[in-house]
């Protein structure tokens, strides 16, 4: 079998896969956030946090419970990563570095889950498991909160009410996040994935030196790490390890667990406005963008120029022998498409115009179908800023699902869709203006300044991946992209959460002959278009400056 057919056949098992899971998880989640239940367990952690989940909240009042939660778990996991040489299950690894600490803490809470260190050679089971992994499943039910919020903001009205912060919180990590974290976990040790709580083995002489291998809680880890589409490995060489990811069913079973939720999402904001039709029309964009972007990236990475690169079927380098080029070029997609950092090839190996495709997936601000929870209300941004065009197109007040989008929700998305690109860029041309900086780069020219634009792209969007090239660990990019990290996180939520309000204030209107069908294939396109349209005139420049001048002289 060719390696171009195993590729598609591939794509296609795991579009067959996800098309299985889309309705009876879309559904269940309409109920897990509609339902009026409170389960025991729930009642207990209400009871610990002084919560009422009953208490409807405004959105100033569910932005500041996010907020306020989120602060507490930086400084909790800070803290933990400070004090991690004074506790138990260190293995003897010291006390993590104040502003690693702060990377990582902000990082992980972020669910960007960007890693300036080795894992095996830096932390102990309790700070992995303990810390980094309980943040994998807050930081993802803090998205799909939010998310629901905006969902709410549509379907509810003449109320500014949005819900409760807490109960969706406890709800996403009780009721979806850690039953699906235990199946995957299962099913990833049946596939050869560690799981224990050894410590650090000598297996032998490697290069005149003794080499160590450490265990680990990795498939525990593993499974939340991309169900929550946070990206954060256990080890160095994260889904590349054959301790995280074994075999080549993992690897398409990682896959399928990536893409899962944020998917399903558009069937469970269907369900609560009311029409499924359009949550389909949310997902038909999805799927439009991410298969056109694999496509691409298996053109790309397959048909590269070069004697050595077509004796070895493609560009091999960076990636595993046992995952391919297909399997590898579908991974690096849906992490980029997805706020998953989560990588099993080398990103900085694949072909420039293979790199500017998983630039651009970030840029696009991970909506296709993106981060869990953070995809939805970023396409739902998107699809306003849309039908605003159409309306502009036709001379009438745009109208989305019964809401009007005037001025003040007009500005609350451009707030939104600005933000990320001014860290971004800002951040980036900071990078390349100042001495320090740049001893960073282990390579020159267009490629060395993709390093710089790739970690601001993966900080600011909260993705996690990287350029490995560039050496991240200094107090420069530590810093700056901590910063980055939280404010590409939490400010884009104000917006999304006063957007919401504003909209759940609202009477809706009927719809007229004049209304545009947003359930409709030709708003499908509109919305397409959208996107690659803003994404290009803001992030155009500085891609030809990197991958795009790379890619024309290779």
């Amino acid at each position: 079998m060719s390696p171009v057919l195993a590729g598609v056949l591939q794509l296609l098992a795991l579009v067959a896969a996800l098309a299985l899971a889309y309705r009876p998880l879309g559904d269940y989640m309409t109920h897990v956030y509609s339902s009026k239940k409170h389960y025991a367990p729930e009642k207990w952690i209400y009871k610990a946090v002084g919560a009422n989940p009953n208490a409807e909240m405004r959105w100033p009042a569910y932005l500041r419970s996010v907020l306020a939660f989120s602060a507490v778990s930086v400084l909790f996991l800070y803290l933990l990563q400070r004090l991690q040489g004074h506790l138990p299950g260190s293995l003897g690894f010291v006390s993590i570095k104040p502003d690693q600490a702060f990377n990582t803490a902000a990082s992980f809470v972020s669910n960007t889950n960007w890693q300036s260190y080795a894992g095996e050679q830096a932390m102990g089971p309790l700070v992995q498991t303990g810390g980094l992994a309980v943040q994998n499943f807050l930081s993802a039910a803090v998205g799909m909160a939010v998310a629901v919020a905006l969902v709410r903001g549509f379907a509810r009205s003449r109320t500014g009410e949005l819900g409760n912060f807490w109960s969706d919180l406890v709800r996403g990590t009780v009721r979806i996040l850690l039953p699906l974290a235990v199946i995957a976990a299962v099913v990833l040790v049946a596939c050869g994935v560690i799981q224990n709580f050894s410590g650090i083995h000598e297996v032998g002489q490697f290069m005149g030196g003794n080499q160590q291998w450490n265990g680990g809680a990795v498939a525990s880890q593993e499974a939340i790490k991309e169900l929550g589409t946070n990206g954060g490995g256990y080890f160095n060489a994260n889904s590349a390890h054959p301790f995280e990811n074994p075999t080549p069913f993992s690897n398409l079973f990682e896959i399928f667990l990536i893409l899962l939720i944020p998917f399903s999402l558009t069937r469970t904001f269907g369900r609560m406005i009311g029409s499924v039709r359009q949550g389909y029309a949310i997902l038909a964009t999805m799927v439009t963008i991410w298969l056109g972007f694999t496509a691409l990236m298996m053109w790309t990475e397959f048909g590269h120029h070069g004697p050595a690169l077509q004796a070895a079927g493609g560009a091999m380098e960076g990636k595993e022998a046992r995952f391919g080029i297909g399997a590898s070029a579908i991974f690096s997609v849906a992490t980029t498409l997805t706020s998953t950092g989560s990588v099993n090839s080398f990103h900085s190996s694949y072909t420039g115009l293979g790199g500017g495709i998983q630039l651009l997936g970030m840029q696009l601000g991970e909506i296709a179908p993106g981060g869990v929870g953070s995809g939805l209300y970023g396409m739902l941004i998107m699809a306003i800023i849309a039908v605003f065009i159409a309306g502009l197109m036709v001379g009438r007040t745009p109208e989305y699902l019964g809401k009007k989008i005037g001025t003040r929700q007009i500005k609350f998305a451009a707030c939104y869709i600005l933000i990320t690109p001014a860290l971004v860029l800002g951040f980036t041309a900071l990078a390349m203006a100042l001495p320090t900086p740049g001893h960073s780069m282990s390579n020159g020219g267009a490629h060395g300044f993709s390093e710089i634009l790739y970690a601001y792209t993966s900080a600011g969007n909260n993705n996690g991946s990287a350029f490995a090239g560039l050496n991240a660990n200094t107090q420069w990019f530590n810093t700056t992209t901590g910063l980055a990290m939280l404010l590409g996180r939490f400010l884009p939520m104000v917006f999304v959460l006063a957007l919401a309000g504003s909209l759940a204030e609202q009477q809706p209107v009927p719809a007229t002959a004049g209304t545009l069908r947003t359930e409709k294939p030709l708003f499908t396109f509109l919305l397409v278009g959208t996107i690659i349209i803003v994404t290009g005139l803001t992030y155009f420049p500085a891609l030809a400056l990197g991958p795009l001048a790379e890619g024309l002289a290779s």
